[in-house]
């Protein structure tokens, strides 16, 4: 596989122990470059489990969907660029965006702004006192993003096609609820085919149950990296 296809699989390691976590790269190998470590792992050690990835060469995508006052962001954000994290998510708040962005000046950190959830639909998004549908807000967002300075957003790949236009060809678009064709969507709602989504603008795609509950994982991100490969 090229390395170019390489960086843009995210394999996430949602997982509940750092022992499956490990299981799971060594059997990906070289295969694999690029890791999302979130709350799930984060709480059971997977804070150090980033920065010894990070040590050993891989990218780490650290999945925390910051949000709290500017200077909590903000020492938060310092704090991770020290660990040497390639990507950081955070709520897609204007203030706490632009605190994260200025904490982050001058450090290679890509800073990601969570639109709207993957997990998420109409009636969600309805429920909790939006008034705007789940595109529009994605695309508010996008727009703020970009106007704070951020390094990409996360949205669904359903998205991702008007949001390349709103945060033009340098910003990450990075694209959870990848669903290759016959896998469970599971409560992911908005979702879409790897080669789709690359297609559609997203630079980044982000897997986890399809990899890491296959029966062989790391056929199943050969599968996925072949597919990325024919649609680059």
């Amino acid at each position: 596989m090229t390395a170019s296809t390489r960086d843009r699989l995210i394999v996430g390691l949602d997982i509940p122990t750092i022992g499956e976590a490990e299981a799971i790269v060594k059997t990906l190998g070289d295969d694999v470059l690029f890791y999302k470590i979130g709350y799930q792992l984060a709480f059971a050690g997977g804070l150090e489990f980033a920065r010894d990835l990070a040590s050993d060469g891989k990218k780490v995508f650290l999945d925390m969907k910051l949000l709290d006052i500017d200077n909590t962001v903000a020492k938060g954000v310092e704090n991770i660029v020290k660990m040497g994290m390639s990507m950081l998510t955070l709520h897609a708040y204007p203030k706490a965006m632009q605190a994260a962005v200025e904490a982050a000046r001058g450090s290679d950190l890509c800073l990601l702004g969570v639109t709207v959830l993957t997990s998420m639909d109409a009636q969600d998004v309805a429920d909790a006192g939006y008034q705007l549908g789940p595109q529009a807000l994605v695309l508010r967002r996008a727009e703020q993003a970009r106007a704070a300075g951020m390094g990409g957003i996360v949205c669904s790949a359903e998205e991702a096609s008007a949001v390349r236009r709103i945060v033009g060809r340098d910003m990450a678009i990075v694209t959870p609820g990848i669903r290759p064709a016959g896998s469970d969507k599971g409560d992911q709602k908005r979702v879409m085919a790897p080669a789709d989504a690359l297609a559609a603008g997203s630079s980044h795609l982000v897997v986890a149950r399809p990899i890491v509950q296959a029966a062989d994982p790391r056929a199943a991100a050969l599968a996925i990296l072949a597919e990325m490969t024919g649609a680059l």
